[in-house]
């Protein structure tokens, strides 16, 4: 019987500086946005707040670097659906995960 060391590197980090396998894509957005779109959409962007913590803003819900991918998935929706940067700002900072986005104009 023989014994073999076999050394085990981590990958090399790609170019950005995320290491390989760690790099998530975009969630596709839907193609026109309905009502229960901009529901989710709303349930994203509150769950997924800013949280500050020692080492910088992280997902409230996950600890990811702020935005993660669902926070920014619901920022596009929502401004797909119309909505303004300071009304998904009011959204969150309402911290209410069921409200209803206000209705475009």
């Amino acid at each position: 019987m023989s014994t073999s060391t076999r050394t085990v590197r981590p990958p090399a980090p790609r170019v950005g500086g995320e290491p390989s396998g760690e790099v998530l894509r975009e969630i596709p957005l839907p193609p026109y946005v309905t009502g229960e779109d901009a529901q989710f959409a709303v349930r994203a962007v509150v769950v997924h707040a800013p949280r500050r913590w020692s080492g910088g803003t992280v997902c409230r819900n996950d600890a990811s670097p702020h935005p993660c991918r669902l926070h920014r998935w619901g920022r596009r929706v929502l401004a797909l659906r119309g909505l303004r940067p300071a009304d998904i700002d009011a959204l969150i900072e309402r911290g209410d995960p069921a409200a209803v986005p206000p209705p475009v104009a």
